[in-house]
């Protein structure tokens, strides 16, 4: 007898209607074709077990699988409880004229438990675009499939509650899910808050200003001032997630298995933190199967590298194009995935090996030039794609005992949403552009004119604190930025005073 049961395969971060087909003669052997890997030719031996630890059988025949289409190759045992309910139906042991209707999915333990898969929001997404009535997936995942309000999903503990629900019993309900109410009532959950900052007045300047016009910023400062504590709330300052936003941020942790049990949506931005050993596949996303890397896990959110210079530098450089194009491309032989990687990058490094360059009590004790070589381990085009170079110093004693508490992120994340307003009405009409930091050099042209005092500050600033040539358009994007916040139409000469400020590493005295 031949049985179809449908599942789905996951491309980056879309999903692809799979049909298995599943059909019983005489004879006693296994064949399981349709290009799958290793986990899921190991399904054979799981799917015995588990029928016959609940009571059915395995039948005793000639069993042909057939996963359709057999150009598109098939990882991983989230395939066994499609394969199990095809083999039961083929064998009477269920009712099969349920399965058209549904997309299963789920993995089997020896006694018939399914564990949580991975990617069941992208599988929910496409299987309501091809018209499946529902999704069957372990119970952990219901309710992320379930933000697809349109699609019945039902969660189930074990294959008996499968069986029985395809059968006709009330085995398992439904999971309806609130998405619009669960996800504004957590949107502005951070665990972090600016007011627990000490001092430092001047930095949350800046990053208030990176967070207002998505510019990159790197901090540099001597161990123990802060830089840490201050990158970990950046996003509490950020604009809330969007739902769009949300839904997209959380299809690439669910591909990546990332998200936690009976967990439905990301609601607020990420803050992703890689350590120095990464490797470039780790960050940028790849592998044999390509899987999103570090910088799509922060997509819409902060990736944080702490001591950037001790990152190996191939491992930066590959950084370079997603930060600009803000999509990663990922080729293979037979594949080009893309992945995006819209993302603000918050660097942060010691200002040499020592830590103390620069520092008001200590005494650097490096060697001359050691200075300048350490920060050469970050290339030229890398720091021209950094437009905040913030200087970070020890908080004072005095600041540090003082029990006043500081300004509140919800009070910061007010002003930086009324200077997004105004770049979003700016934008309207450039649908890539969403911000000051992603204005190209023509566009800077129209939005960031300056008056002659602000043209003659600018060059005086360039020629006098040797700038290089690569800081003037990133100087007109944070001035624009500075302006929007204070509402002002046009650039003022402080608003670019402030920016210049902004670029100590471009100048050839730093570290000489």
């Amino acid at each position: 007898m031949l049985v179809k049961t449908f599942g789905s395969a996951l491309f980056g971060i879309e999903a692809i209607p799979i049909t298995i087909e599943v059909n019983i003669d005489k004879g006693i052997q296994f064949f399981l074709v349709g290009l799958p890997d290793n986990a899921v030719k190991e399904s054979q031996q799981r799917i015995e077990a588990a029928l016959n630890n609940t009571g059915f059988k395995y039948p005793k025949q000639k069993i042909v699988i057939n996963m359709a289409p057999a150009d598109i190759r098939k990882e991983g045992s989230s395939y066994d409880l499609p394969i199990a309910i095809g083999i039961m139906a083929a064998s009477d042991q269920t009712d099969h004229t349920m399965l058209e209707q549904f997309i299963i999915m789920g993995e089997l333990s020896l006694d018939g438990g399914l564990k949580p898969i991975k990617g069941s929001l992208p599988i929910a997404i496409k299987a309501l675009q091809q018209g499946f009535k529902g999704l069957i997936v372990p119970v952990e995942n219901a309710s992320e499939a379930a933000v697809v309000s349109d699609l019945e999903v039902y969660g189930a503990k074990n294959i008996s509650q499968v069986v029985d629900f395809l059968n006709g019993k009330d085995s398992i309900r439904r999971t309806i899910l609130d998405v619009a109410g669960n996800f504004f009532s957590q949107v502005n959950s951070y665990e972090f808050d600016f007011s627990d900052v000490k001092g430092q007045e001047n930095i949350k300047r800046a990053l208030e200003i990176a967070a207002s016009g998505g510019h990159n910023v790197i901090l540099i400062g001597p161990p123990g001032s802060g830089k840490t504590m201050l990158a970990k709330r950046l996003p509490s300052i950020l604009p809330p997630l969007t739902l769009e936003e949300a839904l997209e941020t959380t299809k690439i942790h669910s591909v990546s298995g990332l998200l936690g049990k009976n967990t439905s949506m990301v609601n607020v931005r990420p803050f992703r933190s890689p350590h120095h050993t990464i490797s470039d596949a780790g960050l940028v996303g790849g592998g044999t199967y390509p899987q999103p890397g570090e910088i799509s896990l922060a997509h819409h959110g902060v990736l944080f590298l702490d001591e950037l210079p001790e990152f190996k530098r191939s491992v930066l450089e590959v950084m370079r194009q997603p930060m600009e194009d803000r999509v990663v491309t990922i080729s293979r032989a037979k594949m080009s995935i893309d992945f995006p990687a819209s993302f603000m990058l918050v660097a942060a490094m010691n200002p040499c090996p020592c830590g103390y360059y620069n520092h008001p009590d200590q005494e650097c004790v490096c060697n001359p030039g050691i200075v300048q070589k350490y920060l050469n381990k970050i290339s030229g085009p890398l720091m021209d794609r950094i437009d905040l170079h913030v200087e970070v110093v020890p908080v004072p004693f005095k600041d540090l005992a003082d029990r006043t508490n500081g300004e509140q992120s919800e009070t910061i994340r007010q002003r930086v949403m009324k200077a997004r307003k105004i770049q979003e009405i700016r934008f309207k009409d450039h649908p890539n552009v969403h911000n000051n930091a992603q204005m190209s050099s023509k566009m800077l042209q129209t939005y960031c004119d300056i008056n002659d005092a602000g043209r003659s500050l600018l060059k005086n600033a360039m020629e006098r604190l040797s700038l290089s040539a690569r800081a003037f358009d990133r100087i007109l994007k944070v001035s624009r930025t500075i302006a929007d916040l204070e509402a002002f139409e046009n650039i003022q000469t402080e608003h670019l005073a402030e920016a210049i400020q902004y670029r100590s590493l471009d100048r050839e005295t730093w570290g000489s």
